[in-house]
C-alpha cells in the first residue's frame, strides 16, 4: 500500500531596505543568480537579512526537523 503525505511550512524572511547601488553590488557578486529567492541567506546575502520568523533550514531548502517529525509519524502508524 502506497501512502501519500503532504505538508508545508512557512518561514518569513525580512530584508533591510537597499539602495540601487547596494542591489547592483550584490548582483555583481554573482551569488543571487542561481537562487530561487535571488539571495543567499547562508552566503553574502546574510548581510541583507534583518531577521527571519520560522525555520532557517526551510529557507536554505529543506525543513529537516519537520520532515523528521512527519517521517516518524508515518513509521509509527
Amino acid at each position: 500500500v502506497i501512502s501519500r503525505q503532504t505538508f508545508s511550512q512557512e518561514t518569513r524572511v525580512y530584508l533591510y531596505a537597499m539602495t540601487d547601488e547596494e542591489i547592483q553590488a550584490y548582483i555583481a557578486t554573482g551569488e543571487p543568480m542561481d537562487k530561487a529567492g535571488a539571495y543567499g541567506i547562508q552566503g553574502k546575502g546574510t548581510a541583507l537579512v534583518k531577521g527571519i520568523v520560522g525555520d532557517f533550514y526551510n529557507v536554505v531548502g529543506l525543513p529537516v526537523a519537520m520532515l523528521n517529525k512527519k517521517l516518524n509519524e508515518i513509521i509509527s502508524d
